[in-house]
């Protein structure tokens, strides 16, 4: 992969023709034109008209290109490759409730590494969709592998939900033991995260209190929006404490939720 230095006739999203300047990696300038830039030609892109954007960070890919990340890990690395070439530039790999030898398997491949050293998106961790989630909002998990935080709770927590290359994890902070885990959790730089569950909007700001600071995508497997009982959902809209992810591809949510949440999400808080 060559070094690129200058980015030249590349438009910002705003429609403006730009030139972006790189120093060590490092955006160092951005301009109208490349004047005063003398660079050797083959460190000078040119972008012919396409869109600059920063690079997509998706923090939940359960897998892509017919892969499984629960089934296959060391499908990751293949994936990389795939999501680079769409513009994601970093991810975290998703694993779904499980037996914990599936979280172990895939820790393995990422302590192993890439096989190679092809360009591709930057695996930032694994995100664990599970296991602590409500059985009533499962979805697709298996309910065989749910567990309850009181599980692994009172004894040094297992490898699998401590090792630093598990990053995020999604749980139901109402059951039993959640609120507990969730400070273990964070205390350890883990982004903790509400989803699958049935949380009553003083549980969810509870929660928030504790150290979830996000909520996995939003309105889908949570409790609701109702006018007397608001739910996970109302407490994510409403609290600046905490992002959402949500689904935004027109089929796991409705055109009017999706902009209601932009309204009380964006800039900053929806991902």
């Amino acid at each position: 992969m060559r070094e690129v230095h200058l980015i030249k006739n590349a438009l910002a999203p705003s429609g403006e023709t730009i030139c972006l300047e790189v120093i060590g990696g490092t955006i160092a300038k951005t301009g109208s034109d490349s004047a005063g830039a003398a660079l050797l030609d083959d460190t000078i892109l040119d972008a012919k008209g396409l869109t600059l954007s920063p690079g997509w960070i998706d923090l939940q890919v359960n897998g892509a290109f017919g892969h499984d990340f629960t089934e296959e890990p060391r499908a990751i690395w293949e994936v990389a490759r795939g999501l680079l070439d769409r513009g994601v530039t970093s991810f975290l790999p998703t694993l779904i409730t499980a037996p914990v030898e599936a979280y172990e398997r895939a820790l393995d491949v990422l302590r192993r590494g890439p096989p190679d050293g092809a360009p591709r998106a930057r695996v930032l961790g694994l995100h664990l969709e599970g296991p602590f989630l409500a059985p009533e909002k499962k979805g697709a998990h298996d309910d065989e592998h749910l567990l309850g935080p009181e599980a692994v709770l009172g004894a040094p927590l297992p490898h699998w939900l401590t090792d630093p290359s598990v990053r995020m994890v999604t749980l139901a902070p109402e059951l039993p033991g959640a609120i507990d885990l969730i400070r273990l959790l964070a205390e350890q730089g883990k982004v903790v995260s509400a989803g699958h569950s049935v949380a009553s909007f003083d549980v969810a700001k509870a929660a928030f209190d504790a150290g979830v600071t996000a909520g996995t995508h939003l309105f889908n497997a949570m409790s609701g929006l109702h006018h007397r009982h608001p739910g996970l959902a109302a407490a994510l809209l409403t609290d600046p404490r905490v992002q959402a992810g949500l689904i935004g591809d027109g089929i796991h949510v409705h055109p009017a939720m999706l902009r209601l949440a932009m309204e009380h999400l964006l800039p900053d808080r929806l991902v």
